[in-house]
């Protein structure tokens, strides 16, 4: 369980858990427990290569992956992967 003073920051604490439950990083897990649609099941998107670099851009920078604004569209899929 996250200590008390992460416990507000956290906006998924059960989504954060069951990452670093699977050995996630404490900065990953937060990462992905607080975006914004972080925990929600939808229908299947089209691979990242088909996305546009806007778009992209745009999920990268909801994540909170910093140095977005350099990267070329392999680089965010990269990020986006390996983040």
């Amino acid at each position: 369980m996250p200590n008390k003073s992460t416990d507000s920051r956290i906006k998924n604490p059960e989504q954060y858990e069951a990452l670093r439950d699977k050995g996630y990083s404490k900065e990953k897990s937060a990462r992905i427990a607080n975006t914004p649609d972080s925990g929600t099941k939808g229908g299947h998107s089209k691979p990242y290569e088909q996305w546009t670099k806007k778009e992209l851009y745009e999920k990268v920078k909801q994540v909170g992956i910093d140095g977005r604004s350099k990267m070329s569209k392999d680089e965010l899929i990269h990020a986006l992967r390996n983040n």
